[in-house]
Parts: C-alpha cells; sequence; structure tokens
C-alpha cells in the first residue's frame, strides 16, 4: 500500500471513531436532556461532585457517575479534581445556553433524542422497505409523533404570534387579521398555532384540518378549555376538499407548518390548498430548508442529520400506500416546483431569522 493510500486510511480510521464517538454522544445528550440533568448542572454555579447532581436531580448516583464519564470524556461538561482527590463537574455557562431549556429557540439538545427515538421505532421496518420499497404508516411512530408534536408546539408558543406573524406578507396579515379573515391550518395535529391566532385575532375565523382523529380531539378540547369560539377543528384530508364543497374558495390564509413534505400525494394536498383560497388568498408553507440535489447541500451545516430523519421518518411515511415519498429534505427547487404544478404564480421563498432549520414558502392565490 502508497504511503497516499496508508495516510488516507488512517484519516478516515480517525473519522470513523469521531462518528462513533459523537453518535454515543447524541445518545447520551438526549438522556441527559430527557432526564433534565443538564437543567440542574445549568442551575450551579460551581462545580459539583456526582451525589450532590444526582441528589438535586432526583436521580440515582451511579447511573448519573457513568452518564458524566460520557459527558466529560466527550467535552460537553468540565471535570476538576479538588486537593482531596474528588471529583467534581461543571456545565460551562455557555453549553448551558444550548443544551438547558432556558436557551428556548436556541436549544440544540433537545433534538439530541430524534435519531434515539426513530431507531427505536422504525429500525426494523426502515431496514425491510431497503429490501421492498415499501413505506412506514404513521402508526408505527407514536412516541416520535408525540416528540415531535411537544417540540412544534413549543416553538408555536415562542415564535408565532410576535415573530412569525408580523412579518408574512411585509407585516400586511396582522392588520387583516385584526380586522377578520378565515384562516385554515392544514396538519393542524394538537391545534396549538391555530388556537394562538384564534385567542390573538379574535375577529378572525380559524379552521383546522387534521387526518389523525386523536389530535382533532385534544385539539377541541383546548379550544373549549380556552373559550375560544372563533375556531373549528375537523378530521379532513386536504387532497380532497374544494371541488366544490364548503371549502372551495373558503380562505383569505392557509398556513402548513412542516406537513407538506409527509404527504403521500403532497400535489394533490397543494392542488386542494389552491382551491381551498379565496381570489387572492395567500398560503405560507414552513418547510425544512434545504437544497433539493445532493451536491447542492454538501455544505448543510446539518445535512447528515436532517437525511437521517428524513430516512428513518419522513420518506418512509411519505412511500406509505405507493405515497410519494418526497423526504424532509426535499428542498427548495422541488418544493418551488410542486407549487407551480399546483397552479400557484406568485411563489416567494423567505428565509427566517428566528428559524435557521426552516424556510418560509409565500404564495399568493
Amino acid at each position: 500500500m502508497s504511503d497516499t493510500a496508508t495516510t488516507a486510511s488512517e484519516d478516515f480510521s480517525r473519522k470513523m471513531i469521531d462518528i462513533l464517538n459523537h453518535g454515543a454522544l447524541n445518545l447520551a445528550v438526549g438522556i441527559g436532556y430527557r432526564m433534565e440533568l443538564f437543567d440542574v448542572m445549568d442551575a450551579f454555579e460551581t462545580p459539583e461532585t456526582v451525589e450532590n447532581i444526582a441528589r438535586q436531580a432526583g436521580l440515582n448516583s451511579r447511573y448519573v457517575k457513568e452518564w458524566l464519564g460520557v459527558m466529560c470524556t466527550g467535552g460537553i461538561v468540565t471535570l476538576t479534581i479538588r486537593e482531596d482527590g474528588s471529583a467534581v463537574y461543571f456545565l460551562p455557562r455557555s453549553h448551558g445556553d444550548v443544551l438547558a431549556r432556558r436557551s428556548g429557540n436556541n436549544n440544540l439538545g433537545v433534538y439530541a433524542q430524534e435519531i434515539p427515538i426513530l431507531t427505536l421505532c422504525a429500525i426494523d421496518q426502515v431496514l425491510q422497505g431497503f429490501r421492498t420499497g415499501e413505506g412506514v404508516p404513521y402508526a408505527d411512530y407514536p412516541k416520535f409523533q408525540a416528540f415531535m408534536t411537544e417540540l412544534a408546539n413549543a416553538k408555536h408558543r415562542q415564535v408565532l404570534i410576535h415573530r412569525f406573524l408580523p412579518t408574512v406578507d411585509g407585516g400586511r396579515l396582522t392588520a387583516r387579521l385584526e380586522k377578520g379573515i378565515r384562516v385554515c391550518d392544514l396538519g393542524c395535529g394538537e391545534g396549538v398555532a391555530l388556537n394562538l391566532m384564534a385567542a390573538a385575532y379574535p375577529e378572525s375565523q380559524f379552521t383546522g384540518i387534521d387526518m389523525d382523529p386523536e389530535v382533532i380531539a385534544v385539539a377541541r378540547d383546548a379550544a373549549m378549555t380556552a373559550r375560544l369560539e372563533n375556531v373549528r377543528f375537523l378530521n379532513r384530508d386536504a387532497a380532497t376538499l374544494g371541488n366544490g364543497d364548503e371549502f372551495e374558495n373558503a380562505f383569505d390564509y392557509i398556513t402548513a407548518f412542516d406537513a407538506i413534505h409527509d404527504q403521500r400525494e403532497p400535489l394533490a394536498a397543494l392542488e386542494g390548498i389552491l382551491r381551498m383560497l379565496a381570489p387572492g388568498g395567500c398560503f405560507s408553507m414552513i418547510d425544512i430548508d434545504s437544497r433539493t440535489a445532493h451536491h447542492d447541500n454538501m455544505d448543510h451545516p446539518m445535512g447528515p442529520f436532517l437525511y437521517t430523519v428524513s430516512l428513518m421518518h419522513c420518506m418512509p411515511v411519505g412511500l406509505f400506500n405507493k405515497g410519494a415519498g418526497l423526504g424532509m429534505m426535499w428542498g427548495r427547487e422541488q418544493a418551488a416546483d410542486l407549487l407551480t404544478r399546483a397552479g400557484f404564480d406568485s411563489i416567494a421563498i423567505v428565509e427566517m431569522p428566528h428559524d435557521p432549520f426552516n424556510v418560509h414558502y409565500f404564495c399568493r392565490k
């Protein structure tokens, strides 16, 4: 073997070691986030012993000690040896800024849970799909769906009313909402986004549509608890709506938050949205920010992570029952093409400073 080949092999060996270490760190960070260990350590102003950390967290000290072994060797927490030989551990403030729950929309620790949950939910089905080409039904992902719902709901509560809506259509949307328009959220889930809008804009009327009857029931209960009389939730498929029914030309503004790329028939869903919009109506499609071709994503800062989430969830659920299987990384080019094919002739791709993961496709009928 030549010296060049030997060097290349050694370099890739080191890369593989990094991959193994970082994969293990992802799992351990996810565990620490779920057990609220980062929040406990973030509250300490000085390094603490294993026993104190475990006591404050209400957890078993032996498990916490082993977890701290991962965290200190992985550079997540610092390790100091006191003069008496005892070990103490500390989470630097800068690390807490992205790992503790106080970090809000800047939190990255929460995402460490995604790959472990997806592996638990669907690894066998995805491996089988490599051979058969078949998809995986939503029903196989209950834990992941619950996790993503919690994540999306938290984001809506943080940014929807005060940061996202004021930017839509150059700020003109909020004035229309205050006067009173008809709004629909497709793939509304538990209705958090719609209920927030309904509470903020009582003169407007809001309709939530989702194919999952269980989340629709949750959304209705939440609206009743909040005493919102200007919102309704329906169990429907958007791809079948707007053909001469009550939904044709029925809405002035429609939203779809990370919902289109999972659709089995995304083009039909977008065509349904166009039919549901009144003339001059607007559509906000919020979806992952990527490009369509692999070579255009080579510099994406989270490319491997997002492609893995798509491989384990978004693509398989989109393939189920011979669906399109767009996947989460369908990208700007394919998204714009489908919107154009659906009939939208005004499409703007708007980046959002408050949400670096996603991009806003703003369309007008």
